[in-house]
């Protein structure tokens, strides 16, 4: 595949360069990273939309009511745009919903809208540059640990690559049930892109306008991804639905199927709400207990959740790729549960262990599950295998200092598209080192639990039996909390 170009990507670095310069003028306000990019998020739509021929917002709210305007009547004009384009339907109201101006210096908003956002004619560039510009701010802005902005960003080499795996094709629709700031998304949109040069309009069109479909929680990050979106030529289109909703993924079984879907849903092993297959149960009016009678157990854990419903999300035959954290593999009760019926259900055929340190939240170890949903002829057969591959080597990585390279990825896409790795044919280490197995489907599907969180011979030669994997892991885990609590007690912090 093409990567872009080296001009190209020193274009977008230099843009990025030249929107958070005006960051660090803002600040002095008080205002945070998060703050904003929301708040360029808002005046780059209504630039946008006003360098359009018959753009969405009416004239009294759009950009040329605000330009000619001295410094305090701009201020308290822009107050007035974002409560009335707030209450609109559609795309407005996804953009505009609750946004509010936090930019308190009337003479800094000024320069902002003039100086900054007013110099650019934003359409002429392409959907290229000005996307690979505004995701380069989501990116810097997730790197700031402070803002907790990370827990909202996967690395993108981490998210190319399993969009390579998964492989979209051109008319397949593909969903990201928890899609933040819309990563898995524009990668498979971009994948699209550059696996068929030779799109037709009506290719084109549909790719825009149909074909990528999202679902964020939070509304702050739900305008971030659409807008993100948009940048990049997703969505926008009179004659398209949204690309993006703004709701709870998990209060209701899906509106409709998808062919591919790629997620990374949120951490965290309780929810404050139950969601239960029991229409006629105690508590089905209790607003912290949801009816979802597609799901096949009962349980409050989240990624436990989100897995019942990708699975329901999935078209028969539809392929899936999720970022889960290991108690997933091992969690007994629900867990087993869901285990056992996703082995049924589902080819789940491939379990990639990722380092810690790649996402937000330190010490969080993750693992990407690639599985094709059944179809009702399907049954499983003797030859299935689960292959799993192992990158938790010595090396350590971080969302800031030193984040995941393409490169650390290569070994894993190699091996993944060789199915004769994959069916169980090598079962030797690696020639970096990180470990690759593959164990029978139908031998996981006669444990009680149904484990997944494999082990094998280390270096010593000894065998180990599967879960072990996860006793070592814990016992790493309260080594590093030991080191570091004796770490303060030697060093403490003075105030």
């Amino acid at each position: 595949m093409k990567a872009k170009s080296t001009a190209a990507t020193g274009e977008a670095s230099a843009l990025v360069r030249k929107l958070w310069q005006y960051c660090n003028v803002l600040r002095d306000d008080g205002l945070s990273y998060p703050d904003y990019v929301e708040q360029l998020t808002y005046l780059l739509f209504l630039k946008m939309s006003d360098e359009q021929a018959g753009g969405p917002v009416p004239a009294e709210y759009a950009w040329g009511s605000l330009v000619d305007l001295d410094a305090e009547g701009m201020q308290a004009h822009y107050v007035r745009v974002l409560a009335a384009l707030g209450e609109r339907d559609g795309m407005l109201g996804l953009i505009f919903r609750n946004a509010k101006n936090k930019i308190k210096d009337p003479a800094k908003l000024r320069l902002l809208i003039v100086d900054l956002i007013g110099q650019t004619e934003w359409t002429g560039l392409s959907s290229d540059l000005k996307g690979d510009a505004y995701e380069g701010l989501l990116e810097k802005n997730a790197r700031d640990t402070k803002s907790g902005a990370g827990q909202y960003f996967t690395p993108r080499p981490l998210i190319d690559v399993i969009v390579e795996c998964v492989n979209p094709v051109l008319g397949e629709v593909v969903c990201d049930p928890a899609c933040g700031t819309a990563g898995f998304l524009l990668a498979a949109h971009d994948y699209l892109k550059r696996t068929n040069p030779l799109m037709t309009r009506a290719q084109q069109k549909r790719l825009a306008t149909k074909s990528i479909r999202g679902v964020e929680l939070v509304e702050e990050v739900a305008r971030l991804a659409t807008m993100n979106l948009l940048l990049h030529g997703v969505g926008g289109n009179a004659e398209s639905e949204l690309p993006i909703t703004c709701t709870d993924s998990l209060k209701h079984p899906p509106k409709f199927q998808a062919d591919v879907v790629l997620t990374n849903p949120p951490f965290g092993v309780k929810g404050s709400v139950t969601y239960t297959q029991d229409q006629k149960g105690n508590r089905s009016d209790d607003s912290l207990t949801i009816v979802r009678a597609d799901f096949w157990v009962q349980t409050a854990n989240k990624q436990l959740n989100f897995l019942q419903h990708i699975v329901s999300q999935l078209k028969p035959g539809g392929r899936a790729a999720v970022v889960v954290p290991d108690n997933v593999l091992y969690e007994g009760g629900a867990g087993a549960v869901i285990r056992r019926r996703l082995l049924e259900e589902c080819r789940l055929h491939t379990l990639l262990r990722l380092p810690a340190g790649l996402f937000y939240a330190q010490g969080v170890k993750a693992n990407v599950l690639f599985f094709d949903r059944r179809r009702a002829q399907d049954k499983i057969l003797p030859s299935e295998h689960l292959w799993i591959y192992e990158l938790r080597t010595t090396k350590r990585y971080s969302l800031k200092t030193k984040p995941l390279l393409r490169e650390d990825l290569d070994e894993f896409l190699s091996l993944y598209r060789s199915d004769s790795v994959r069916n169980g044919a090598n079962s030797e280490p690696t020639p970096s080192g990180s470990a690759s197995r593959s164990y029978r489907v139908a031998d996981i599907l006669l444990t009680e639990d149904c484990l997944w969180d494999m082990a094998w011979s280390d270096e010593s030669g000894e065998k180990r039996q599967p879960g072990l994997a996860r006793l070592d892991e814990l016992s790493r885990l309260v080594a590093e909390d030991l080191q570091r609590a004796l770490s303060l007690i030697s060093n403490p912090r003075r105030p």
